[in-house]
């Protein structure tokens, strides 16, 4: 291991590793403290919840150590794999900051809770679902990381789609709960920290937000 350190690609595959590993272990910690000891206000199933999205991790990771679709080109390796690991860390960061940020709020389910408080601070003034952008950056700098094109195409036409539904879903269901948050002229964008096409003034509003 000491001499697979020595190698820009052996630290590549350390620092990808602890990146899962930090979200994982945020993702039990999530599962420990939420919901213990509270009532639930309403609550509405998804088949895109932890279970699904760490089936997709696992199929992420059988795709990389098998190194199905697996493409390196030349030239582009460490440019590629740079960016990568920027994006990977990032996307570790602002989900790893996003539980945070929810505390005892998160819910596996779409779910609120008599007592669920709503969360105006931290990184939910940037976007609107940190969790499941993180995820989706990390997927996609794992893929440049590898040079894994299989991995690349099942992130953009499979999790992101999930994503979106999940995300639009919630809308949905918390729309009818909490009317207030959805006021689209203060809200942050969904899944990144600006407009297209206008301007978007300021981080005002409140917002309630699920993983």
């Amino acid at each position: 291991m000491l001499q697979q350190l020595q190698t820009f690609k052996g630290c590549a595959r350390l620092f990808v590793t602890l990146c899962t590993v930090s979200v994982l272990t945020a993702v039990f910690i999530n599962f420990v403290l939420a919901g213990k000891d509270r009532a639930v206000q309403s609550r509405r199933r998804s088949a895109v919840a932890t279970g699904s999205m760490l089936a997709f991790f696992a199929g992420i990771y059988l795709l990389i150590r098998l190194r199905i679709g697996a493409r390196e080109i030349p030239g582009i390796y460490y440019p590629a794999a740079i960016s990568g690991l920027m994006l990977l860390f990032l996307g570790t960061a602002i989900n790893i900051m996003g539980r945070f940020s929810l505390g005892r709020n998160w819910g596996n389910q779409v779910i609120i809770y008599q007592d669920h408080k709503l969360v105006t601070g931290g990184v939910y003034r940037i976007v609107r679902h940190p969790l499941y952008v993180g995820l989706i950056w990390m997927f996609i700098g794992a893929s440049l990381v590898f040079q894994n094109w299989a991995t690349l195409a099942a992130t953009v036409f499979i999790f992101l789609p999930a994503m979106f539904y999940r995300a639009n879903l919630e809308k949905k269901f918390l729309s009818r709960n909490f009317p207030v948050m959805w006021n689209t002229a203060t809200r942050p964008e969904c899944f990144f920290p600006f407009r297209w096409g206008r301007k978007w003034r300021g981080f005002p509003g409140l917002r309630l937000h699920f993983a």
